[in-house]
């Protein structure tokens, strides 16, 4: 019998602060702090009881200390997007927010959706998913710059932006210098990447970035990883009304990424050009046909990491 099927797990609610634990643990309630003397406690009341199963939500980072902490002894843990329990609290009609109650939450979620564990990085994966977001962020800060030296006429504004341009530029390229380097010294993930880049269209940068922001490529089913990354069109019926589908939701680095590799494959991969200039010619708008190309493109990427030995046309 799988876990998630196991009547006997006990799912303690865990919300999860910047100082503070909130433990809801078998219809009692703990305060604890969020500090490594916290966190051992947890460990002992979790551990006092067989087959507990955590449920956490993702707090900006401040359940990674605790979640390794859990999966370091051996117990399940899942965290689960905070819209998830957003949903899941209103389905009860329920708006007092308070820690513990959302912990009493977390641990009814569990009871009721029997969530799967989360897998959790590996030192390595972490650390490219970090550097891959602070390029991202440097990026976005980049662009802002030089669109405000654009627009400046006084001289020795001009000069200084145009310093920060540069400085920012070479910081950039330091990132990425160590970003790659990253990926040659970690035998797997340079393998993932080789895989990934044998696709026409798919720069290493690419590729990199999307096994930070999508670790699930390879494992799971096409339709899946299309509405995780927020491709899957939704449709919006009712009646005999029957509007256009649009995409939305998942994950915006991903799309992000995505788009970039999409533009190159839909110059440079057969099949995917062609499957381009098709949509093109029967009157699709560039952003249909495009955001086509990347979901077909999304298709490829899983199954070239699903089966590393199948030969995939370019």
């Amino acid at each position: 019998m799988s876990q998630n099927n196991n009547p006997s797990i006990i799912y303690a609610g865990l919300d999860i602060a910047k100082a503070s634990l909130a433990l809801h643990l078998a219809g009692v309630d703990y305060a604890l702090a969020n500090t490594t003397a916290g966190r051992k406690k947890l460990l002992a009341l979790v551990g006092k009881l067989a087959n507990t199963h955590v449920v956490c939500e993702a707090s900006g980072g401040y359940e990674r200390s605790v979640a390794l902490a859990l999966s370091g002894a051996q117990i399940p843990v899942s965290i689960l997007n905070p819209r998830q329990v957003y949903h899941f609290a209103k389905s009860l009609n329920r708006r007092v927010k308070t820690d513990p109650l959302d912990a009493q939450l977390l641990s009814l979620y569990g009871e009721r959706c029997k969530p799967a564990p989360t897998r959790l990085r590996s030192a390595c994966e972490r650390e490219l998913c970090e550097a891959i977001r602070y390029r991202r962020q440097l990026l976005e800060k980049l662009l802002a710059e030089r669109q405000a030296l654009d627009g400046l006429e006084f001289a020795p504004l001009k000069r200084e932006a145009r310093s920060l341009v540069r400085q920012m530029e070479t910081k950039l390229e330091k990132i990425e210098k160590l970003i790659l380097q990253m990926s040659k010294e970690d035998q797997a993930l340079k393998a993932k990447s080789q895989r990934l880049t044998s696709i026409k269209g798919v720069g290493e940068l690419s590729a990199l970035s999307l096994l930070a922001e999508l670790p699930e490529l390879g494992t799971l089913k096409s339709k899946q990883l299309c509405a995780l990354a927020g491709l899957a069109p939704h449709a919006r019926e009712s009646g005999s009304k029957k509007s256009k589908r649009h995409i939305g939701g998942g994950r915006d680095a991903v799309r992000k990424s995505l788009y970039m590799a999409a533009l190159s494959a839909a110059r440079y991969h057969a099949s995917l050009s062609l499957f381009y200039q098709r949509l093109r010619k029967a009157g699709k708008p560039f952003k249909v046909a495009i955001t086509a190309v990347m979901r077909k493109l999304l298709i490829l990427l899983n199954l070239a990491l699903k089966f590393p030995n199948l030969a995939l046309a370019n």
